[in-house]
Order: C-alpha cells, then structure tokens, then sequence
C-alpha cells in the first residue's frame, strides 16, 4: 500500500500511467479514438508521470479497477458485433441490404479533421470560397477556433459568413461531400444520397462572435443591423446570457441588482449556477439576501420558461446600463481605453 506521502493520482495522471503500460501499438489505438485536447492533455500528463512510483501505478491500476467494474463493454466493437450477426443469421446479401436502411449515417473523416487544423491552414483554405463554404466550415468548428478563422478571412465577407451561420438550415449530404473534397485540396463531385445534418444557428453566431475582438464584433454588428434587425437581435440577445453576469464587477453587478424588482430576482435566480448565485447575494445587503434566499426556498420548484423570462428581464437591465455606460459589461480583454 503507498504511504502517506504517495501522489493521488488521478484524472488525466492517472490515465496517462494506464496509457505508459501498454506498447506504442496499443497506446496509438486509444489515443486515436480521442479528441484533440483530450490527447493534448494526456500528452502533457505522459511527460509529467514519466518518473512515476510503483505505488502510484498500482494506485492508478486499482482506481481503473474500480472504475471498470461498474462499466459494461457492450457498446465496444458493437458495428463489428452487429454485422457479423446480421450475415450469419441472414446471409450476406439479405444482411446487407438490411444493414443499409438500418446503419446510422457517418461522415468520413475529413470533416473531423477540422479540429486538428490550425485556423490559419483552415483559413487560408476556404478564403476565396463562396460564403457558405465558409459559413457550413466555422459552423463545425467550436467557438474559439471558428472566431479565429474568421478573423483571418477578409473583411468584407465576415459579417455576410456571420450572418449564413445565423441562418444556416439543415446541411445536404451533397454539400458536405464538397466540402470534403474541398478539404482534400482536390475538385471532387457529390455523391448519391439525400441525408442532410443541422449545423449553425444564432447561438453558434452568437458564441463565435464571443470570441472575437471588440472592434471586429461592433463593426459585424453594425453591418448585419443593416442586413437583418431581427437576425442580429437575435445573435446579440445569445451573446449577452444570464451567467455572463459573473463577468461585472461587484460594484457594477449590484448596481443592476439594485434596478431589479425583487420578485423578478427570486425567479431569474432559480435557474442560475451556484457561482453566480452567490456572487450576486453577496452584492446584496446581508438582510436583502437572506430574504431572496428565503423566498426562493419557499417558491420551491418552478417552470423553466418562467425561469427564462425573469432571466431575460435582468439581462435586459444589464444591457440598458450597459448601452447607456452606466455599468460596464465584460468585454474579450483589453478592449477599453
């Protein structure tokens, strides 16, 4: 058993022990099956444990162990399971017709390998394509990468990929194959099939808009009022959400607590996480927060859509105190001067 002062291992340490035991054959395999920042971490953790204890193994192995036991292996190789059972129980022929009406729809993995790409490569990729190429790219993308790719595409066309991942509707099976070949560097054509997948959306607009810098979001803003009120309404409404209000200061966030009735708060705060609901009681008077603490007890469980609109109607404040310079809304960094 390690002693007292043997590490706890745990989380990616842990893993990356586990993953130290097997050969490099082995090793490849899972890390094949595992997304870009998960190997990151792992990666890291490998150099960090390299200099591991035999007590701190055992302790990793005997936490797999136990971690192991409440799993099951059913949904490991269950592809390979299904169509081994479905020739033998029908025979090839019958077994793969059947197989293709019932397997769900899987993309190759060029698609997939937008997240292992560097925004530059991707940029400089689909930067004299058509808007929607880039639009239907960013909008596979998480937030952070797509606001980087956006950023390097040219000026004139980022409020009009903005507004397309606003809009984007249900994607052809088509399209995307075009996009793969697109991404392959090589002209290609589309092939058979009438599936489509659902991407983009005012929210995705509005989370890649929250990652890039003021002066880039102010100027889309501006240009896709001009387009679309209603679209870009919608995408500011997403940017601006109930727990962005951890991002105000103390100072600032009791200020708009202090506009906000309190029978509007005892409801917005239902739904908030515990980090806000804390920071935003302890802008309060000792007394005034025992009392909205109180009430939300007694109110007990209440309807979602409720919640929602009480949370509208403080963001709504915030937004006015905002526009009006009253308080100052978290912004993407150094952005004030």
């Amino acid at each position: 058993m390690a002693d007292a002062e043997t590490r706890a291992l745990t989380g990616s340490a842990a893993a990356a022990v586990l993953l130290m035991l097997f050969d490099e054959d082995e090793a490849a395999q899972i890390l094949s099956r595992l997304e870009p920042e998960e190997v990151r971490q792992l990666g890291y953790a490998m150099y960090d444990v390299a200099d591991v204890e035999v007590e701190e193994v055992n302790a990793a192995l005997d936490q797999f162990v136990r971690k192991a036991k409440g799993r099951t292996t059913i949904g490991y190789g269950a592809s390979q399971h299904i169509r081994g059972a479905m020739h033998k129980a029908l025979g090839p022929d019958r077994a793969d017709n059947m197989l293709a009406k019932i397997t769900p729809p899987t993309r190759s993995t060029k698609l997939a390998m937008l997240k292992w790409m560097e925004p530059a490569e991707i940029a400089a990729i689909i930067e004299l394509e058509h808007p929607q190429i880039m639009a239907i790219v960013l909008a596979h993308l998480d937030a952070a990468a797509a606001a980087s790719v956006l950023q390097m595409l040219p000026g004139e066309v980022q409020d009009d990929v903005v507004y397309r991942v606003a809009t984007l509707g249900p994607v052809s099976s088509e399209a995307l194959d075009d996009l793969e070949q697109l991404l392959n560097t090589r002209p290609g054509h589309s092939r058979g099939g009438h599936s489509t997948t659902k991407r983009g959306g005012t929210s995705e607009a509005a989370a890649i808009m929250n990652n890039i810098r003021k002066d880039h979001e102010q100027r889309i803003i501006k240009a896709l009022n001009k387009r679309d009120k209603v679209v870009a309404q919608s995408i500011e409404d997403e940017m601006f959400i109930f727990e962005n209000l951890l991002e105000l200061s103390d100072k600032d966030l009791g200020t708009v607590m202090r506009a906000i009735d309190s029978s509007v708060l005892v409801i917005a705060l239902k739904g908030a996480s515990d980090m806000l609901r804390n920071k935003i009681l302890g802008c309060m008077s000792q007394r005034a927060a025992q009392s909205i603490s109180d009430e939300m007890e007694e109110r007990g469980p209440m309807r979602l859509a409720e919640v929602l609109e009480a949370q509208k109607q403080v963001i709504a404040e915030a937004r006015r105190m905002g526009e009006e310079g009253t308080i100052m809304l978290g912004g993407k960094g150094d952005d004030y001067v």
